[in-house]
């Protein structure tokens, strides 16, 4: 991308009023990239949310070129935390988490052609980090329960998650498909995915998870 060009900036330049963002009260809003020199993950919040922040959260180094924020370059925050699940937990007081899961976990077929395999290779990578984090919610939760943490000093996550088995054939590379049609199906898969799992699940927000971290992690 030698001209640097992305027509989703332009977009997001003109119906995202960051000013307005900053001026909310009623949500956090947390957005992560990769520092290119680094290897870590930054975490925008708040006020530090803008144009660049957005930018760099999705900026994938095969299509677009880094984002430069503060002199350093980042890509999509996915390589280190897709999505970062500790500034929901250490910022916040909900006990609760709802991950709205894309990319799937789990396929049951070996890929054997290059673009299936470089496929596969991109899940599992983006797959990693969000995986640790969970092994890593599910440890605290299991010092909790046997009672070698303080209940009163640490959290006990509660873990939920939605998702939809009509995106499993999706390769990864549907996701620059930016066909009007195509976004319009997805937003009624994600619409119903959502619909249904609050009608089974909304009683346990704030009792407990939805989600066998143990069962899943194994």
């Amino acid at each position: 991308n030698p001209l640097n060009i992305n027509p989703l900036r332009d977009v997001v330049d003109r119906v995202v009023d960051f000013d307005r963002v900053h001026q909310c009260q009623g949500l956090r809003l947390f957005v992560a990239a990769t520092n290119v020199y680094s290897g870590k993950i930054r975490v925008f919040s708040e006020r530090d949310v803008n144009l660049d922040a957005v930018m760099a959260s999705a900026c994938l180094p095969h299509l677009f070129q880094a984002v430069e924020i503060d002199g350093e370059p980042y890509w999509d925050g996915g390589y280190m935390g897709n999505p970062p699940l500790y500034p929901l937990f250490y910022n916040t007081g909900t006990p609760d988490i709802v991950l709205i899961q894309i990319n799937p976990v789990e396929r049951r077929e070996t890929p054997k052609t290059a673009r299936e395999i470089l496929n596969r290779v991109n899940e599992i990578t983006f797959n990693s980090t969000l995986l640790r984090e969970l092994r890593a919610v599910d440890f605290v939760s299991r010092l909790i329960e046997d009672e070698k943490l303080s209940a009163e000093q640490y959290m006990k996550v509660h873990v939920h998650r939605i998702t939809a088995d009509e995106l499993k054939p999706l390769q990864a590379s549907s996701k620059v498909n930016a066909e009007w049609a195509f976004l319009t199906e997805l937003k009624s898969i994600g619409r119903n995915a959502a619909e249904s799992w609050v009608d089974q699940n909304f009683a346990a927000v704030g009792s407990h998870s939805t989600v066998n971290l143990r069962q899943e992690l194994i």
